[in-house]
């Protein structure tokens, strides 16, 4: 069966985001075809495992005039336009994504991921999308929390984690930039 892996950049503090919604903790040049980093290597070897990705409205809102177009993200950028996708949205009626396949909207995220984790194919991947990723938990259909967590803290912003979640540790791996790569697996599910 198929796993929803949601992957989310974090700060020390458990930042997700900042208090004006931005990510300016993150870390990091784009990729290039000569970078062989091992950080690289490792969100390479993560994209190769998936093959579609949810992700909410702001998100959306948010990505969809830079990556289509994002060159400057190499291979990376290319297996990230061609997943399919999917937006979770009540007010969106489509969600083009430049020449590559539009996304599907869905108004019931939940089902829509219990869906997909039925069918063969790769895992699913939620990516940032705060609010759908409380949704999700809250849901019981998140079985792994990847963190990419930064050498910085805030103080204030919006929390990957609001309430209490039991998590068993899967990896923990630190990278030269300082930051650390922690995943989880989501104990007690509904």
């Amino acid at each position: 069966m198929r796993k929803l892996i949601v992957q989310q950049w974090v700060t020390v503090d458990n930042i997700a985001a900042e208090e004006d919604g931005g990510l300016s903790f993150v870390s990091g040049e784009p990729f290039s075809e000569t970078d062989t980093s091992a950080f690289k290597a490792s969100l390479m070897g993560f994209i190769d495992t998936v093959d579609t990705m949810i992700l909410g409205a702001n998100t959306y809102a948010q990505s969809k005039d830079y990556w289509p177009h994002a060159e400057e993200q190499g291979e990376y950028g290319q297996k990230l336009n061609t997943l399919a996708k999917f937006v979770a949205s009540s007010k969106l009626e489509n969600a083009p994504w430049g020449s590559f396949p539009a996304a599907t909207v869905t108004r019931d995220p939940a089902a829509t991921v219990r869906e997909l984790k039925a069918q063969s194919g790769k895992d699913v991947w939620l990516w940032g999308s705060l609010t759908l990723m409380h949704s999700l938990l809250d849901a019981g259909v998140v079985d792994e929390v990847r963190m990419l967590v930064c050498p910085t803290t805030r103080g204030g912003g919006t929390r990957i984690f609001e309430d209490r979640r039991d998590l068993e540790l899967l990896e923990a791996t630190g990278f030269e930039s300082g930051v650390v790569l922690l995943r989880y697996q989501i104990k007690n599910r509904r």
